[in-house]
């Protein structure tokens, strides 16, 4: 083989593998759009948002932070961090 015609039939691949790609990301993205569009018709929270447990009240959500803000001040402790 001449080296124009392995270079032209490596580009040939390349490009073909390009497509390839291209047609696989565009399949997943309008995947992707069809659940969030079904997520929203069906009125259900979104996967990033928090959720609120059910009977959780606002003593319940204090006593939470509180026992997190512990959790986050032991962690510094046992990294090495002053607060």
């Amino acid at each position: 083989m001449t080296d124009l015609s392995l270079i032209a039939l490596t580009g040939a691949l390349v490009l073909a593998g390009l497509l390839v790609a291209g047609m696989f990301a565009s399949r997943a993205w309008s995947g992707w759009l069809e659940v969030r569009k079904l997520e929203l018709a069906t009125g259900r929270p979104q996967a990033d948002e928090p959720v609120a447990p059910a009977g959780a009240s606002g003593t319940d959500r204090i006593e939470l932070a509180d026992l997190k803000a512990r959790i986050r001040k032991l962690e510094a402790i046992a990294s090495g961090i002053d607060l």
